[in-house]
């Protein structure tokens, strides 16, 4: 769970801009769950700009070719300190702090033929032109076949970790799927933590296309992977990660996470690669499914927003207790419904929408803090149409919780209870007698009921 600068601030962000929303995060939501700060692409890159990259960019790198903060962004890491003082502030303040990279290495260093650091080789050696990213033009492919490879990446992330950084998202890796590279970046993120004593996720990008069948190659070499492109704030956006998301949580694992991309809320644009200054364009409802369906998907939560100009509705959302709860602690999740609804069956001009539900075993405790649901079962049942949907008796009760629990006598409860976030208010309830009980109410357009079923 934490903040990244890509939806805010694109290839620009700044030293205080940072800062400000580790601040912000570590009084308003760190006792939420939330506790990572992510700066992303093109730190090191002193001509930056929004919308877009630069092609032939003057990259500040060190004598081995690695890639160091613009000072004029970043003045703490001005005389060659990198991030480490950013660093010291943010653990300061109870956080993470991680950075993005592309895979390769720095076409300027090929062209300086610089030296690859403790090897008798250089960056012309190393360097792959065969596999480049189609995207940004800031690095050449390596050749994992030549022994000077292997070192590059342990070079720099060897100075990732003496600066202190906590998170790794390394980006042109799944889109194609670079097997040698993952594993090669998975050797040198070992070889560091050894060295300097303290963990490094590693999160790769994108995802687009991502299958299923490489699960167990990620889970041995990565922490979090994306599963589809970048996501912005659009309904049809949303929408494309029902089936991505239902795909990939049986896969889910405490540790090793299929990553459904960015919650684009809150203040976004200000200097990004898409769009301009804007609040969310998301309505209230369609953020609540967002945030219901990462959740019972238990992808990572990273926001978007600039979080100390967010609107309190915004904060007020991401600080509701059931997104750790459910995250952290959840098992068993799964899609058990997906029907397409039309007001005139067989008829099909009349299509409304498309009612999908989700069911996950409740936690008993949620990393180190006790579930406030235990013995329970999640729900959350979906509405994709442009109009509220009445839930008749298609929801029973013994579908969610099972058919040997249906007679027990549950209780529901809305796990957006309390959440002023604008969205319009829960209409869910519990009707019929002992197994004949159904879940009935009204969801929301692009809305959902997200609620705890519990046993007593």
């Amino acid at each position: 769970m934490g903040w990244n600068s890509w939806d805010s601030y694109g290839t620009t962000v700044t030293e205080d801009e940072v800062l400000a929303n580790a601040r912000f995060m570590a009084e308003h939501l760190r006792a939420a769950g939330w506790d990572t700060i992510v700066i992303d692409i093109d730190w090191y890159d002193p001509t930056a700009r929004a919308h877009g990259y630069n092609a032939d960019a003057p990259l500040i790198l060190d004598g081995y070719g690695r890639q160091l903060p613009d000072p004029a962004r970043f003045p703490s890491a001005a005389g060659g300190r990198g991030f480490g003082p950013l660093a010291e502030q943010v653990h300061a303040l109870g956080l993470k702090l991680g950075v993005h990279m592309m895979r390769g290495i720095p076409r300027l260093a090929v062209e300086r033929d610089l030296p690859v650091k403790g090897t008798p080789y250089t960056a012309r050696d190393v360097a792959d032109l065969d596999h480049v990213c189609v995207w940004n033009p800031d690095n050449y492919g390596l050749d994992q076949s030549h022994p000077g490879a292997q070192a590059w990446y342990d070079a720099q992330v060897d100075q990732f970790a003496a600066w202190g950084l906590d998170f790794l998202k390394v980006d042109d890796m799944q889109t194609p799927f670079h097997v040698d590279e993952i594993a090669a970046y998975h050797r040198a993120i070992a070889k560091a933590e050894a060295a300097h004593g303290r963990p490094i996720t590693l999160s790769l990008s994108p995802g687009g296309w991502l299958s299923t069948g490489y699960v167990d190659f990620l889970r041995g070499n990565a922490e979090m992977w994306r599963i589809s492109d970048d996501l912005w704030d659009r309904w049809e956006d949303v929408v494309q990660q029902f089936a991505r998301l239902a795909r990939w949580a049986p896969f889910q694992r405490t540790g090793h996470w299929a990553d459904a991309d960015m919650l684009p809320f809150g203040h976004i644009g200000l200097r990004a690669e898409r769009g301009d200054d804007r609040d969310c364009r998301l309505t209230p409802d369609e953020r609540r499914s967002l945030t219901a369906l990462w959740c019972m998907g238990r992808s990572p939560l990273m926001v978007g927003g600039d979080l100390p100009t967010s609107t309190p509705e915004t904060i007020a959302l991401l600080a509701a207790p059931a997104l750790r709860e459910v995250t952290a602690g959840s098992r068993g999740n799964h899609e058990t419904v997906r029907e397409r609804i039309f007001a005139d069956w067989g008829d099909e001009s009349s299509f409304r929408g498309e009612l999908i539900v989700w069911a996950a075993d409740a936690a008993d405790w949620a990393d180190g803090t006790p579930s406030a649901h235990p013995g329970g079962r999640y729900a959350a049942l979906f509405w994709t149409g442009d109009d509220p949907y009445e839930l008749g008796r298609t929801i029973e009760l013994q579908s969610i919780v099972g058919l040997d629990r249906r007679e027990e006598p549950w209780s529901v409860a809305d796990l957006f209870a309390g959440v002023a976030d604008g969205a319009t208010p829960a209409d869910v309830r519990l009707e019929g007698e002992s197994a004949d009980r159904v879940i009935r109410g009204t969801i929301p357009p692009h809305g959902v009921l997200w609620i705890a079923l519990d046993p007593r």
